[in-house]
């Protein structure tokens, strides 16, 4: 049987050698959704971020107990859980966010990122483990969201973080920060990142 990853390897892979987003190509209806702003991309890269640390422990903590037929039941109705509480989290703390963000935060659910994470580390590694692979993962997933809605707000509304941060002569690129805009910036990114991995001759990124 192969050596599992250890912790810091875990750490560091999900960040950019294996980024959920760029490398992985999962958690793209998010990714695509609510990338027009940074501040709706951080509040859901951290809603995601603490469902996954979430579920990655409690998978390990009980992974001597899951029957093989009924892992994806049990992996889904503990995300369904912290997904409930991230959700109700947001309506009564950051009630706007909340209603800008609408049904992406209950679709976490069937985020491919966490169920993956799941299946791959945490129902076959240590807590510890999985809580740093959560973590990694996690910090690479707000990495890929933050870049797409920092070029899609500076270009689209000539902004970041709702601050205008471009000259009033600056033509704002509208088409940005609209679906079209989302799927440009991302295809864009994508290629920069498989045009340095392939100069590092199909090597990670690190």
């Amino acid at each position: 049987m192969a050596e599992l990853p250890t912790a810091t390897e875990r750490f560091i892979n999900g960040i950019l050698p294996e980024n959920p987003v760029y490398r992985q190509l999962l958690g793209l209806c998010p990714t695509l959704a609510v990338t027009n702003s940074l501040n709706a991309a951080i509040t859901m890269a951290g809603a995601v971020g603490f469902v996954l640390l979430c579920a990655n422990v409690i998978t390990s903590l009980i992974r001597n107990l899951l029957k093989p037929h009924l892992r994806i039941v049990v992996f889904t109705l503990t995300i369904a859980t912290f997904v409930t509480i991230a959700d109700r989290f947001l309506a009564a703390y950051l009630y706007q966010m909340s209603k800008t963000l609408g049904p992406y935060i209950p679709l976490i659910i069937v985020n491919c990122i966490i169920i993956c994470r799941c299946e791959v580390c945490a129902s076959k590694q240590s807590p510890f483990v999985a809580a740093t692979d959560a973590v990694g993962q996690s910090l690479g997933f707000g990495l890929a969201l933050s870049s797409i809605a920092a070029i899609r707000e500076i270009l689209g509304a000539g902004s970041l973080f709702g601050l205008r941060i471009m000259p009033a002569v600056w033509p704002d690129w509208t088409i940005m920060v609209l679906p079209p805009g989302a799927f440009l910036t991302f295809g864009l990114l994508l290629g920069t990142v498989n045009w340095i991995a392939a100069r590092n001759g199909g090597k990670k990124i690190t």
